[in-house]
């Protein structure tokens, strides 16, 4: 009886190479494909907590006769002397539990962990912080926004009641001389810059004449050093270690996000001029914002 003999072959050396490359090759087409879809997902999510931090402002005024919300203002009561402009917002981001937990604390920013991390401050594609905090062991949380002093500050002056400086708007929620849709409430800026040790956080007076526009406590958006905002446009395409902590930027490969006061977000690219920049932070110049916006 003769048997059949099947003779099993199996790969060669050459043909499990040639498989190898082409698995490689694959992977190298579709690797740029899955970033660009990951960060097409974490701009949506950035652009997303801009408009509900837009939305908070315009709740905000709703509930305090058409007021903006305090850059800094000292409350002058035990409840809560300090306030902050994050802090502010917090009730009108579903976040009613941690502006409780700033009352009855003396200032704000001595709550549990000097301020929590709050994601909807925290834009995904920031690489710059530590798990939403401050690196280096502490406990201070970040925030990649930064608002916009020149809306929510410029308005200095010593409270004849507390005997402190307050840092407040020039203006009500609609009355902005250069209107809503031609001037940024909000930016984005890393929450953390590495080359300083400076820290863009949330809980923490950023008032001009308090405690400085440039120190390491800074959660605004100002001209440093006395100069104009033309001086510090945002910065496109910086990693944290090379980008400036008194410029906007962000971890967007294409653009820099802001929040308009009309509740609209819009990327700056780097076609934006330095004074078209400028216009669309100052809320008063009168000026028509440029082709390049």
């Amino acid at each position: 009886m003769s048997r059949l003999v099947r003779k099993i072959r199996g790969f060669t050396l050459i043909e499990l190479l040639v498989v190898i490359a082409i698995i490689a090759i694959l992977i190298g087409l579709l690797l740029p494909a899955v970033q660009k879809v990951r960060e097409a997902a974490a701009r949506m999510t950035c652009s997303n907590n801009l408009k509900q931090l837009g939305l908070a402002v315009a709740n905000y005024a709703g509930a305090n006769q058409d007021k903006m919300p305090h850059q800094l203002y000292y409350s002058g009561t035990n409840n809560n002397q300090w306030q902050v402009f994050h802090y502010n917002l917090l009730p009108y981001i579903e976040q009613d539990n941690l502006y409780r937990a700033g009352l009855g604390v003396g200032d704000c920013w001595n709550m549990p962990n000097q301020g929590p991390v709050v994601k909807t401050f925290l834009c995904p594609s920031d690489s710059s912080h530590s798990n939403g905090f401050r690196p280096g062991g502490t406990t201070w949380a970040v925030t990649s926004y930064a608002s916009n002093y020149f809306m929510f500050g410029r308005d200095q002056f010593v409270d004849s009641g507390t005997g402190q400086w307050d840092n407040v708007s020039k203006y009500s929620i609609g009355n902005i001389p250069d209107g809503t849709s031609n001037t940024i409430g909000f930016m984005e800026r890393f929450g953390y810059n590495p080359s300083s040790g400076w820290a863009n956080l949330w809980c923490h007076p950023a008032g001009i004449n308090n405690w400085g526009s440039n120190n390491q406590w800074n959660s605004q958006y100002s001209a440093a050093g006395g100069n104009a905002p033309s001086s510090y446009p945002p910065q496109i395409g910086y990693r944290p270690n090379q980008a400036s902590q008194y410029n906007p930027n962000s971890g967007h490969s294409s653009s820099v996000q802001v929040g308009l006061m009309d509740g609209s977000v819009r990327g700056v690219t780097s076609s934006v001029s330095a004074a078209t920049w400028q216009n669309a932070c100052y809320p008063d110049d009168g000026n028509v914002l440029g082709a390049n916006w």
